[in-house]
């Protein structure tokens, strides 16, 4: 039986568990309702259902990258100060270790290191928003650590080593977000952000090549550091890029949300 390529996808997950509390102005109580819609039709959108989800999240960093191999992952409550009610969010949602030997399998056949963790909960980076994308919690989820020298090259490569798992039924996702600079969220000023928010939607749409060399020099873009201070939450769209190997690329999800500009890109 054949089976459709899935796409990469680079998601921006929200601020911390947005879509659970009223954040106060300039965002307000519906500011993140638009970024909802967008999550809880991502799986009617994919070309199938997925076998499983391979999800690069932002929220965790290690000396390798590391892949998830727990079966069952329980929770990481990887955010403070919010609401009592948000540290009982669950998310269900099984591993699936035959997923995560492969992701193994095809970085260390890239000639790139990788490393294993049984135990990791899921983080808020992936809880947040696949809660929404799918709230059954059916769909297998295994997750992916950066390299935590956020090198933007290197991670462009490591997502070249794992672009035969779209073939494979997997749909790869990087969480993050396309702006991400806390302290200038609430200031109301879109300007940095609608300029580097240009940027990546220009880049999105290059050729595979000029895409990753654009990608690889990101903080030569138009107020690239005034978005990303520092850039974990850029790093998974590098995965992506890299795992979208010749499919074009589009901005599949664009609001502005609490005064700055906030993006979704989507390959193949």
């Amino acid at each position: 039986m054949s089976v459709a390529r899935q796409p990469a996808i680079f998601v921006p997950h929200g601020g911390g568990p947005c879509f659970w509390i009223e954040f106060p102005p300039p965002f307000g109580p519906h500011a993140w309702d638009s970024l909802r819609d967008y999550l809880a039709g991502l799986v009617k959108s994919l070309p199938e259902r997925p076998k499983a989800f391979l999800v690069v999240t932002a929220h965790w960093e290690a000396d390798k990258p590391t892949v998830s191999v727990n079966p069952k992952p329980g929770m990481l409550y990887d955010y403070h100060g919010f609401p009592e009610h948000t540290y009982k969010l669950s998310y269900p949602a099984p591993g699936a270790p035959e997923v995560a030997a492969e992701v193994k399998r095809l970085i260390e056949k890239a000639g790139l290191p990788i490393a294993t963790d049984g135990e990791r909960g899921f983080d808020h980076g992936v809880f947040v928003p696949f809660l929404i994308v799918d709230p059954k919690a059916e769909i297998p989820v295994v997750m992916l650590s950066l390299r935590k020298d956020l090198d933007p090259d290197f991670h462009i490569r490591l997502g070249r080593a794992l672009a035969p798992l779209r073939d494979q039924g997997v749909a790869i996702v990087g969480s993050g977000m396309s702006f991400h600079d806390l302290r200038h969220f609430r200031d109301g000023d879109t300007t940095a952000s609608a300029a580097f928010d240009a940027w990546l939607d220009e880049t999105a749409k290059s050729p595979p090549a000029e895409r990753d060399a654009r990608l690889a020099h990101w903080d030569k873009a138009p107020s690239a550091r005034a978005c990303h201070p520092r850039e974990e939450h850029l790093l998974p769209l590098m995965v992506v890029a890299g795992a979208a190997g010749d499919s074009k690329g589009k901005r599949d999800f664009n609001d502005k949300i609490g005064g700055k500009m906030i993006s979704a890109f989507r390959f193949g």
